[in-house]
């Protein structure tokens, strides 16, 4: 059995459900895969610094359709690659910006909404 990525949603679907991912989820992972099977490094990655100051978090598998997603998720960041966090609705980055905060110490608080 072959996974065959971008099975192509409808790009009306992806976008509401993109939009109500964000707003129904304190803390949301758009990423490759899911956080028991990450399909990248940069959302096995994410998933990881997340997890560690985190137990609930929502994680959204963008492979389903993934030209859909992007075009989603460059609405909302400006940016069309994951994997992307969003904190209480607002963009926060991808694994090299959630690194970053770990490393300065500021993960935890910013996953907290503060």
């Amino acid at each position: 059995m072959t996974f065959q990525p971008n099975q192509g949603l409808e790009q009306e679907e992806v976008t509401e459900r993109v939009d109500r991912s964000i707003e129904e989820n304190e803390v949301v992972l758009f990423m490759k895969g899911n956080r028991l099977m990450p399909q990248c490094g940069y959302s096995k990655r994410a998933v990881g610094l997340i997890g560690q100051y985190r137990e609930d978090f929502e994680t959204v598998d963008t492979l389903e359709s993934l030209e859909e997603y992007r075009s989603a998720l460059s609405a909302h960041s400006g940016w069309e690659t994951t994997p992307q966090t969003y904190v209480d609705g607002e963009f926060v980055g991808g694994s090299d910006v959630l690194a970053e905060l770990d490393e300065r110490g500021e993960l935890e608080a910013t996953l907290a909404g503060e």
